[in-house]
């Protein structure tokens, strides 16, 4: 469990060093799979809170049609999420396009 974050935070660390295309895949799959990993690791309480809040789960719960109650979030909710969270790398990369080639 310790190992695969430490994967994750490795390749995230040196992918924001790199200004290319597999920097970037490596920043995606690293924050994807961050979430569930340190979800798994923490306490009950902070898991559901994490787990809320990751890109991975709420993906996952939208594709959900039976058991919606022992899920973090609803199939609505997860929809907004990663809503989000795509909103949230566009607006970044539009930041990033308009400061670096300007």
């Amino acid at each position: 469990m310790l190992y695969l974050t430490l994967i994750a935070l490795l390749s995230l660390g040196a992918a924001t060093a790199v200004r290319d295309s597999a920097a970037a895949i490596g920043v995606v799959l690293g924050l994807i799979y961050l979430f569930p990993v340190i979800a798994a690791a923490a306490d009950p309480q902070w898991q559901r809170h994490l787990d809320q809040l990751g890109p991975m789960t709420a993906g996952l719960d939208i594709q959900a049609t039976t058991g919606l109650r022992s899920l973090p979030l609803s199939p609505w909710a997860g929809l907004g999420v990663l809503a989000a969270w795509a909103a949230a790398a566009l607006l970044a990369g539009g930041l990033l396009l308009r400061l670096r080639d300007a």
